[in-house]
């Protein structure tokens, strides 16, 4: 049957220690992002933290500052984008705590609770393995220009988390163990690289979506998919599904509005230049942190589903193949869609004279 379906050696041992490398690689750096999270989580629920800010006395020069930030205009002769007539800006310790007070808080939880409910996901239901031994017989599930696309766009997508959950919890974890200065360095650096990678990330995440949109247009076989939890949830047969399922096509829908809207506010932060006011740029910080928290706890799920959770996921993306047994478990419909177009083009083949009937099978 072609290129679309064709029977593999057996796996080597240099294979499998492909598949065990990718599969650690991606388990190390879901590690990475998780730490930042429980060491902050630790350090606000720390007594020492508790009593501290039980013991934290008004600031005597409180009434002073007040009237300062009522934004009385007086003049100023210095001009530029940001300049205006008022000593203190209002809105940046507004800015400030919202950022480092609720907007850290709650992100923390958020987060540390979707890595809960994976975690005793895992542990209840274990590991979707396949139903039939692999016969050896492959089908292509995503070309190189697929692979290419998507492991461009999740490696930047990766870094870009690191640094920017380090930075947003940076204050509570990272100076402790690194000291002022030490953290100091780090935040430069880890700053520029969200700075600079950023543009080049936006501009993966728009060739994925206007690659796969047209795989991901909802219907009525998504319906029942997710109806039936996908095929996670208890046991017995799985739910159909074309190329793509209902899962993913979730998570393509919430790259095309949670995660197009992370990039946006991320480029009018990245491009001062263009003149917006210091109130759109703090809005739009605002608005950066708490999608980009919504998206990366999702991501979670789906980096779990990819590597771990699900047998025969990662080679998919790693090799572009799966075996014809976890097509038919995961989704029967598009594999159906791949034989017949396969069985069409091997029998035109042969009526051209092109080909043997003997070099095609399902």
């Amino acid at each position: 049957m072609g290129q679309l379906l064709r029977k593999n050696l057996p796996d080597s041992k240099s294979a499998r220690h492909k598949s065990i490398m990718i599969k650690s690689f991606l388990v190390i750096l879901v590690g990475v992002m998780a730490l930042p999270l429980f060491g902050y989580l630790y350090a606000y629920m720390s007594p020492q933290t508790v009593q501290a800010a039980a013991k934290q006395e008004t600031n005597p020069r409180a009434n002073f500052w007040r009237v300062v930030r009522e934004g009385n205009q007086g003049y100023t002769s210095a001009s530029g984008p940001y300049t205006t007539e008022v000593l203190i800006q209002n809105g940046g310790e507004n800015w400030r705590n919202l950022r480092n007070g609720p907007v850290s808080y709650y992100s923390t939880w958020w987060l540390a609770v979707a890595l809960l409910i994976i975690g005793i996901f895992f542990i209840v239901r274990g590991r979707i393995k396949l139903e039939q031994r692999p016969s050896g017989r492959t089908v292509e599930r995503w070309s190189l220009q697929e692979r290419v696309l998507h492991w461009y766009t999740a490696t930047l997508f990766i870094i870009l988390t690191i640094s920017g959950v380090s930075l947003l919890f940076g204050r509570a974890v990272l100076i402790p163990v690194f000291g002022l200065k030490g953290f100091s360095v780090y935040a430069d650096f880890a700053i520029a690289l969200h700075n600079y990678l950023g543009p080049f990330f936006v501009v993966g995440i728009a060739l994925e979506l206007i690659s796969w949109i047209k795989h991901n247009i909802p219907n009525k076989t998504d319906w029942d998919w997710l109806k039936k939890g996908g095929g996670m949830i208890g046991r017995g047969s799985h739910p159909h599904a074309g190329r793509m399922n209902g899962g993913e096509k979730i998570w393509f829908w919430i790259i095309a509005t949670v995660g197009l809207g992370v990039c946006i506010t991320g480029l009018i932060l990245d491009f001062p230049n263009f003149g917006q006011t210091r109130e759109t740029m703090q809005l739009s910080n605002l608005i950066h942190t708490v999608l980009a928290v919504i998206w990366v706890s999702v991501a979670f799920g789906h980096i779990y589903i990819g590597t771990i959770g699900t047998e025969g996921a990662v080679e998919a993306m790693a090799t572009g193949r799966v075996s014809v047994e976890w097509a038919k478990q995961h989704h029967d419909q598009w594999y159906e869609e791949v034989r017949g177009k396969a069985e069409t083009e091997g029998a035109s083949k042969v009526g051209r004279g092109a080909a043997s009937p003997r070099g095609s099978s399902s």
